[in-house]
C-alpha cells in the first residue's frame, strides 16, 4: 500500500465535534476529501447545513448534520450512537469543539468562566471518547485537538491552556488504555492559527506582529495547514502512531 493510498478514508465514517466553522470545519472538509462520509456535530443547525453541503463537494459520499451540545453527555452519547446506526459504522472521531470567550489573569478569571472554559475543551473530550470507545473497530482511531497553550504559558488564558494540557494527558492515558482494542488514540496541537476564535488577535495589527515575532516561520497559520496532519492521525497512513501529540505551530516551540 502507497501513502496515498493509507490516507484514504473510503468506505469509513468520520465524526468531527465543533465541525461548523474553523478548525473543526477544516477537519470535517478533510475527512471529505479523503473519502469518508462525514457527521457533523455543533450547536448551529444552519452552519452545519453549510459544511454539510461543502463536505459533499470536497469528495464525501455523504454528509449527515448532528446538532449536538458536546456539553450534553446525553446529546454526544446519542450522537455517537446515531452515526453508528445511520451509516453502520464509526471508524474516526476528531474531537475539536472547544475555545474562550474571554481574556482574564488567574487572579481575575471568576469561578464560572474557568468552569465553563474546563468544560468545553476538556470535559466535552472525555465525553466524546468515552462514548465513542465502544464503537470504534480495530483500525479506528480517535484524534483530539488541543494546542500549544496545555504546554506553555498563556497569560490571559489559563483556563484554556490548562484544559489544552488536560486533552493531551486524557490522549495519552486513553491510547494506552485502547491500544488493545486496536484503537489509536492521538492529538494534534496547533499554534497561532488564523480562525474566527482567533480573530482579535489576528486582525489587530501590534497584537499580531507580536505573536508572529515568536514563530520561526513568521506567520500565521492557516486551517488548511492542519489537513496533512490530521489525516496522517486519523488514517492507516499513521497505523504505527498512538498517544502522541502532533505539534503544528511553525516553530514556536522549537
Amino acid at each position: 500500500m502507497t501513502v496515498a493510498e493509507a490516507m484514504r478514508l473510503e468506505g469509513r465514517t468520520a465524526l468531527v465535534t465543533g465541525a461548523s466553522r474553523g478548525i473543526g470545519r477544516q477537519a470535517a472538509l478533510t475527512m471529505a476529501a479523503a473519502g469518508a462520509t462525514v457527521v457533523l456535530a455543533a450547536r448551529s443547525a444552519e452552519d452545519l447545513e453549510e459544511v454539510a453541503a461543502a463536505a459533499r463537494d470536497a469528495g464525501a459520499p455523504d454528509a449527515l448534520v448532528a446538532v449536538t451540545d458536546v456539553l450534553d453527555e446525553a446529546a454526544i452519547e446519542a450522537t455517537v450512537s446515531g452515526a453508528v446506526e445511520t451509516t453502520g459504522r464509526l471508524d474516526v472521531v476528531v474531537n475539536v469543539a472547544g475555545g474562550q470567550g474571554f481574556t482574564a489573569p488567574v487572579a481575575d478569571t471568576r469561578t464560572d468562566g474557568w468552569d465553563k472554559v474546563l468544560s468545553l475543551n476538556l470535559r466535552s473530550v472525555f465525553l466524546g471518547c468515552r462514548a465513542a470507545i465502544a464503537n470504534l473497530p480495530p483500525g479506528g482511531s480517535i484524534v483530539n485537538v488541543a494546542s500549544i497553550a496545555g504546554f506553555t504559558a498563556t497569560p490571559g488564558l489559563a483556563a484554556y491552556g490548562t484544559a489544552k494540557a488536560g486533552v493531551i494527558a486524557l490522549t495519552r492515558t486513553l491510547a494506552v488504555e485502547a491500544a488493545p482494542l486496536g484503537v489509536r488514540v492521538n492529538c494534534l496541537a496547533p499554534g497561532w492559527v488564523r480562525t474566527e476564535l482567533t480573530r482579535r488577535m489576528w486582525s489587530d495589527p501590534e497584537t499580531s506582529r507580536a505573536l508572529v515575532a515568536q514563530v520561526p516561520l513568521g506567520r500565521w497559520g492557516e486551517v488548511e495547514e492542519l489537513a496533512g496532519p490530521l489525516l496522517l492521525l486519523a488514517s492507516d497512513a499513521g497505523s504505527y502512531i498512538t498517544g502522541a501529540t502532533l505539534v503544528v505551530d511553525g516553530g514556536l516551540l522549537a
